[in-house]
């Protein structure tokens, strides 16, 4: 008899761990490694110039989130110090002054040009959305509009 109740406890036991893996299926999306994928790495912009040295002065990193809406134009600027980006949503199109056009959709970086007049513009449907780091130095502007 204590063979037979061993037995009925085992396969209980064996069927409620299969049970609880039916019931708890593994996500195909689970991330369970690391991953790092290099978004941009480069010594020049965008357009194609050498970023310049890094200023004197104490350093100053500034991240920001800019959204623009549908179909708005950003203000003619320049940016004094290195800086970058990744365009999380939506679609961007970047122009300097000398006309260099760069198209940007959700996903791509851009090492942004540096002490040179240019513009955004989202001509898309939807807000686009991008993060932008800047390497400054602490007390100076990072935007310098027209």
């Amino acid at each position: 008899m204590k063979k037979v109740l061993y037995g009925i406890c085992m396969v209980f036991c064996l069927t409620s761990i299969v049970w609880a893996q039916d019931a708890n299926p593994v996500k195909e999306d689970v991330i369970t490694e690391t991953k790092v994928e290099v978004l941009a790495k480069s010594s020049s912009s965008w357009d194609g110039a050498t970023l310049p040295n890094y200023s004197e002065g104490r350093p100053e990193i500034t991240i920001l989130k800019v959204v623009i809406p549908p179909k708005q134009q950003l203000p003619l600027h320049n940016h004094p110090v290195i800086n970058a980006g990744v365009l999380l949503k939506g679609e961007l199109t970047v122009v300097t002054e000398d006309n260099k056009t760069l198209h940007l959709k959700a996903g791509d970086a851009l090492v942004e040009v540096v002490s040179k007049w240019h513009y955004g513009k989202n001509e898309g449907d939807e807000p686009a959305e991008i993060i932008v780091f800047y390497a400054g130095i602490a007390g100076k502007p990072i935007t310098i509009k027209e």
